[in-house]
């Protein structure tokens, strides 16, 4: 065909940069076009060796314009055409034109996304599954401004980028195209051609699903018709996730919790059943898992997120996912996600230099690069990229009916220095170390999460003396719902690491966390980032002998559950396994044929229950009128106090011994005069213990005592911990 003969809309100039795959608005050219009474089909299909077009009921051949360009004049008809290909083995193919089709994307997802409000962003973006028109297909948008051209490619296109370039949504950056006939399953990722440089392949930011690694397409997955049976649980959990209840977590990698034969991991189904049979059986109230959205490389445990949007395919796809969080919600479980806004690798097919501009991260390395992960910092203070965060975080809670989020890393998002030497960051507007942008951003997820999603609490893992962090947005806070207390874990780890006949000297590692254990909403973690690295297990940590060690944790986990503050221990812990944490293999589980492990295993499960049981215990664990202390003796390495809560609710005495001389006449004052019973000592049999018990309780006497009217008199075992509550007042 000569250019005399080309439709007219049609130039050499189109038909060079539609073959060399630089033609960024397709839809002016491609498809069907009218000028009066007249239309013109053109199509471009690589390999074809003829190509017609099926107008109404008449079939046209249209003309090769030159290599895979075929076009060509066609009857003006109101039915769509479909078009029909062939090729030299023979093959026909009968297809609907993608060019042939509407916009998706209205004027009010573009205002939204323009304007950085766009709350439910996934329904705009990705890949979904859909009707467009009459036809099924999928429909494809990505947000790529600085892009010259953007392609779907994929399994259905021989991964050629001319064969589905995309159209540009008005101002708002993003490129969008219906491509029909593609459904659930499907294999795709985005060609982008930047302004400058070669052709990039990406992952979907916010594709719903992925292949597994170390493969890097997305995966076309329809999230929508998941029948969820979890009313109840919806209904009734705004009440479990408030301050004054027991909320006990149960921290997992999903990958290592257990694994079957031959290694292999379990999958969401299988960890449907067994994981939140054996966290129910353990009186955990919420399992907390580290991060499950897609990652390329398992070293990173979760954390250096690519697919933001997709459950990890590891273990299974995402209905299965749902499965998971539905079966721990029948169960009476909440579900608690690590979500990591504060960074993301530099991998290829990540969000790295998307469109071949720095549009997600900031450009200058002082603020756009991790030197501690060596991974990139999300540019907060540009809209497109907040609203793209903030979205995320409320997709997990509405799609997945999570009911939490824990941010990791929120330190090192609040101050533009951490991690940094002097000239290695860059200081905000007022010439300070806070990030504002970073702050904004956390304070905007937070209104926009408890705001928009009934129920759900959001927790930060934050090392600072940050003021506020648990404070709501509208009192000056950042507006978390509960902070990580890593003062307290830092400073109690350190002393139970000592050698009792040291521990009078740094008695203060364990009273003086008291002193800011009211400043936040505190859980105190015991976390995956303590028996990892070297550090060892929890009972690897424990000084003496074996008998020693095991008692030594004993103490200290009751003393954690006495404490003010929310619980969460790391798996394996709980039956204080040898080994520090390994990703690549299962707990060891067959530690548990051991007493000693049977024993703490016991331990952790009668405290949750006693900690659930006792509201004494968790009404005022983040109120000061909650606790008062009775007695401190760091000679003795003893300690004594008192946990109270609402009028009527018994209170609870904890007494603490930290060396292994048992103390047979151990006096101490109580807050009332009456008979208190041992509720909880970690010296029983049934943990391993000596039996050093108090079995009859004890009967107080107006005898003064640590400043108080009334004690009692108890055994008080070596390395151990007990609890007594008022079960019966004469006052």
């Amino acid at each position: 065909m000569t250019t005399a003969d080309l439709p007219p809309h049609l130039s050499g100039q189109h038909v060079s940069r539609l073959l060399e795959a630089r033609h960024d608005a397709p839809f002016d050219v491609l498809g069907l076009h009218k000028q009066g009474r007249k239309a013109w089909i053109v199509a471009l299909v690589p390999d074809a060796v003829s190509l017609v077009a099926e107008v109404g009921k008449k079939t046209v051949e249209l003309p090769r314009i030159e290599g895979a360009l075929f076009g060509g004049p066609v009857p003006v008809s109101k039915t769509p055409h479909r078009l029909r290909a062939q090729f030299e083995d023979g093959r026909d193919w009968v297809f609907d034109d993608p060019y042939r089709f509407g916009p998706v994307l209205g004027d009010v997802d573009q205002y939204l996304m323009g304007e950085g409000t766009h709350r439910r962003l996934w329904d705009a973006l990705g890949a979904h599954v859909r009707a467009h028109e009459g036809v099924d297909g999928t429909h494809f948008a990505v947000w790529a401004p600085n892009a010259a051209r953007v392609s779907v490619i994929g399994d259905f296109n021989q991964w050629d980028g001319r064969r589905h370039p995309m159209r540009r949504v008005g101002v708002t950056g993003v490129w969008e195209l219906f491509i029909p006939g593609i459904g659930d399953g499907a294999l795709y990722k985005y060609e982008i051609a930047p302004q400058h440089g070669g052709l990039l392949e990406k992952a979907d930011p916010v594709g719903f699903g992925a292949q597994h690694p170390p493969q890097t397409a997305s995966v076309v997955r329809d999230i929508s018709g998941y029948g969820w049976d979890d009313g109840d649980w919806m209904e009734s959990r705004a009440e479990k996730s408030r301050r004054d209840q027991p909320i006990s977590i149960y921290e997992v990698h999903l990958g290592s919790w257990r694994r079957a034969e031959g290694n292999r991991p379990l999958s969401y189904k299988e960890l449907a059943t067994e994981l939140v049979d054996y966290a129910t059986f353990m009186g955990f109230t919420h399992l907390e898992f580290l991060p499950i959205s897609e990652f390329p490389f398992d070293g990173s445990w979760g954390y250096q997120p690519v697919g933001m949007y997709a459950p990890t395919i590891r273990f299974g796809p995402p209905h299965e996912f749902r499965d998971l969080v539905e079966a721990a919600h029948k169960a009476g479980l909440g579900i608690i996600l690590d979500w990591v806004p504060g960074h993301f690798p530099s991998d290829t097919h990540g969000l790295a230099q998307f469109d071949g501009s720095h549009l997600y991260e900031h450009a200058d390395p002082r603020e756009g690069f991790h030197q501690d992960w060596n991974t990139l910092i999300y540019n907060y203070g540009r809209t497109e990229v907040r609203n793209y965060l903030v979205a995320n975080a409320l997709y997990w809670l509405e799609e997945y009916h999570v009911d939490g989020l824990r941010v990791d890393a929120v330190a090192s998002m609040l101050y533009r220095d951490y991690s940094r030497r002097q000239g290695e960051w860059v200081p905000n507007r007022d010439g300070g170390r806070e990030n504002y942008e970073a702050i904004d951003f956390l304070k905007d997820m937070n209104v926009q999460a408890y705001g928009r999603v009934e129920g759900i609490v959001t927790v930060a893992e934050e090392s600072t003396a940050f003021p506020g962090v648990s404070t709501p947005v509208d009192a000056g806070g950042l507006g978390f719902g509960f902070k990580w207390n890593m003062g307290w874990m830092n400073d109690t780890l350190r002393y139970i690491e000592k050698d009792p006949v040291y521990r009078s000297y740094d008695h203060h590692l364990m009273t003086f966390p008291i002193d800011y254990s009211f400043s936040e909403n505190f859980i105190l973690p015991i976390s995956h980032d303590e028996v990892v690295h070297g550090k060892g297990s929890m009972i690897a940590k424990m000084p003496g002998n074996e008998w020693e060690k095991f008692a030594n944790l004993r103490a200290y986990y009751g003393f954690m559950w006495g404490h003010p503050g929310k619980k969460l221990l790391f798996m394996g812990c709980e039956f204080g396994q040898w080994e520090e944490w390994n990703h690549n293999v299962s707990l060891d589980w067959d530690a548990l044929h051991g007493a000693h492990q049977q024993g703490v295993q016991a331990l952790v499960r009668d405290l949750n229950h006693l900690y659930r049981d006792t509201p004494a215990l968790y009404r005022q664990d983040c109120d000061p009128a909650g606790f008062r202390w009775i007695a401190n003796n760091p000679q003795q390495s003893t300690m004594v106090f008192t946990r109270t809560g609402a009028e009527g609710d018994a209170p609870v005495v904890v007494i603490c011994n930290f060396t292994p001389v048992e103390r047979g006449h151990f006096r101490l004052g109580v807050p009332e005069a009456g008979h208190w019973v041992e509720v909880m000592n970690t010296d029983a049999e049934a943990y391993g213990g000596g039996n050093r018990v108090n079995a009859a309780g004890a009967d107080s006497s107006p005898q003064e005592w640590d400043g108080l009217g009334n004690s009692i008199e108890i055994r008080l075992p070596p390395l151990a911990t007990v609890m007594l509550r008022l079960e019966q007042s004469t006052r």
